[in-house]
């Protein structure tokens, strides 16, 4: 890890296996539905559930600051808290990094393999269920700098020094598939024009670990993909987005990535935003 940019906001699980008992480390899982995690989750872990602590009901991200502070006082999370987050799905845990950021938990680490390295090694899993004192958290304003909106978007198409980058699976930029079904009644499928496609999970090794430098370099300067742009990321709902955020600007080093957490939710449904399929 020690040659990713900013290798100190990943831990190994054999750091989280030594700070297990840590009160103020605390671990967060986070996953679509609460059924993995009461099967086996790591000892310990805070559960957050996408779709009713994460987003609004149009799966629009909940970006309010008194729903942020709701969801870590429950938790029993403070300011000085080192947060430790992770999730089933490949690059969860480095788009909750990116939310904590956006409202100034700095004390956010991801863990290198998630959910899926854990259990490969052996290490311990329960389903009995943690609870927390609650705390009284108080976030910070969110830091624009780290989000781009569908107006500045919109003005960055054809722009040569900007890439739009589309991170969903290859069925979801030609359009067969809107979010995770084929597209229904005022639906639109299809991508951004202009959108280099390629998909997050491309930055994982088999284990669930991020590849290295060198691969991760080769595989976005192979498609134009370069530190001296500046890339604009998007997806479904912002999530996979944020994950490449987090791989571009803390393991790559990239100077000026911001995430569309807007995404294809948001884009796909504006009656006069330009579309191309295919």
């Amino acid at each position: 890890m020690s040659q990713y940019a900013h290798p100190e906001v990943l831990v190994d699980t054999q750091w989280l296996m030594d700070h297990l008992n840590d009160p103020m480390v605390p671990v967060v899982e986070v996953d679509m539905s609460p059924e993995p995690y009461k099967d086996a989750h790591i000892p310990g872990a805070i559960f957050w559930n996408i779709f009713a602590d994460l987003l609004m009901p149009d799966l629009r991200m909940n970006l309010e600051q008194v729903a942020i502070e709701k969801l870590m006082s429950r938790s029993g999370i403070s300011q000085e808290t080192t947060v430790i987050v992770y999730g089933s799905y490949p690059g969860t845990g480095a788009w909750i990094f990116w939310l904590l950021q956006l409202f100034g938990h700095e004390r956010v680490y991801v863990l290198n393999g998630g959910h899926q390295k854990w259990v490969a090694e052996g290490r311990p899993v329960t389903s009995e269920l943690s609870s927390f004192a609650p705390t009284q958290y108080h976030a910070i304003s969110f830091d624009p700098n780290l989000r781009v909106l569908q107006a500045e978007v919109q003005t960055s198409l054809g722009r040569s020094d900007c890439v739009l980058l589309d991170v969903r699976t290859l069925q979801e930029y030609r359009g067969e598939v809107f979010m995770i079904k084929p597209p229904e009644g005022s639906e639109r499928g299809g991508h951004i024009p202009g959108a280099v496609h390629l998909e997050h999970t491309l930055t994982l090794n088999e284990d669930g670990t991020f590849k290295s430098v060198e691969e991760l370099r080769t595989l976005y300067g192979s498609r134009g993909i370069t530190a001296d742009k500046e890339v604009f990321p998007y997806c479904a709902i912002g999530g996979r987005s944020a994950y490449i955020w987090f791989v571009l600007k803390y393991l790559l080093g990239y100077p000026n990535v911001r995430n569309y957490d807007g995404s294809w939710n948001e884009w796909s449904r504006l009656p006069h935003a330009l579309i191309d399929q295919g």
